[in-house]
């Protein structure tokens, strides 16, 4: 009977253990998560340092792909038109979810909600930088001399829907003059974007602090500003824009975000919002996140949804006074 029993016990425990791997089907194959924007740049390092952690808690490949274009708007609009089965995900931004949602456009290919949110992975501080060489020393300098020549100052950027277009236009705005007083210059990603700057093609960048904290540590890139409530530990001689004189710059706080196609299914969101906490607790992906100039979120489905509606609304009414 002894032996019964714990047969029988056994066929069960097998049986329930089959019953959770068809109840958990999901995932049984590679996930794509794209990248809205060029390689190098910060949402390709962000895309690239969450998938290297999730891996080991996912038990399936997460591949990279970077599809850029039109601010981040391209690759959103792919992840939009897949299927909602948590095979493609999409490393969301601010220009891609903040900034082009808020603006006035015609025929948009979608809205901030349009999305199944997982999580805000992490804050990107914003910072203006110039070369180390430049004749701009503080943020109040660099605004003497556009103010001084109007239409002639050079910034780079990747795409006119991006933060880092919107963070000089803003500047304009602060000192009272039109967007069009400095001159943007577009590239492809934030990387290229960087590498202008430092060639000498540009006079100063605006964009989030992750694809340019190296330089500015090295010494090739200077910072005249950050968004961050609070000066960097890591930069502690580097002003908040507050402190430089331009409050209005500190909504231009950058973020990293998980979002999958709308009607993401459930076991889908319910592997990767576990998958998610365990990335969470993870002391390498918070490293790799800190190092890059990045401060680790990682919040709730509802918490990041209304993060995001909050810095739509305020976007809202900067377009609406251009």
């Amino acid at each position: 009977m002894r032996r019964l029993f714990l047969f029988v016990l056994a066929v069960s425990m097998l049986q329930f253990s089959a019953g959770i791997a068809s109840a958990a089907g999901y995932p049984d194959k590679a996930v794509t998560l794209v990248s809205p924007f060029g390689a190098g740049g910060a949402a390709d390092l962000a895309a690239r340092a969450l998938a290297s952690a999730a891996q080991k808690h996912f038990g399936q490949p997460i591949m990279v792909v970077n599809r850029a274009g039109a601010g981040g708007v391209t690759g959103s609009h792919f992840v939009l038109n897949s299927k909602p089965d948590g095979y493609t995900l999409l490393l969301a931004r601010i220009a891609s979810h903040g900034v082009y949602p808020a603006q006035n456009l015609p025929n948009k290919l979608y809205d901030w909600d349009s999305f199944t949110f997982l999580t805000i992975l992490e804050e990107n501080p914003y910072v203006i930088t110039v070369q180390s060489t430049s004749p701009y020393k503080t943020l109040q300098d660099l605004a003497g001399a556009i103010k001084a020549n109007p239409g002639k100052l050079k910034y780079s950027h990747s795409g006119t829907t991006t933060i880092l277009a919107l963070g000089p236009q803003l500047l304009n705005k602060e000192m009272g003059l039109p967007v069009t007083a400095t001159v943007g210059i577009p590239f492809t990603g934030d990387g290229d974007a960087k590498v202008a700057l430092m060639g000498g093609n540009v006079d100063y960048l605006g964009s989030n602090l992750a694809p340019v904290i190296d330089q500015v540590k090295g010494g090739t890139l200077r910072a005249l500003g950050t968004s961050n409530k609070e000066r960097l530990k890591d930069l502690p001689d580097v002003p908040t824009f507050a402190e430089a004189g331009f409050p209005g710059l500190m909504s231009l706080t950058g973020w990293s975000g998980l979002l999958a196609p709308k009607d993401l299914s459930k076991e889908a969101m319910d592997v990767w919002l576990e998958v998610l906490k365990k990335v969470s607790a993870d002391p390498s992906w918070r490293d790799v996140t800190v190092s890059m100039g990045n401060i680790p979120v990682m919040n709730s489905p509802d918490e990041a949804k209304e993060y995001v509606r909050r810095q739509v609304e305020s976007f809202k009414k900067v377009f609406a006074d251009n």
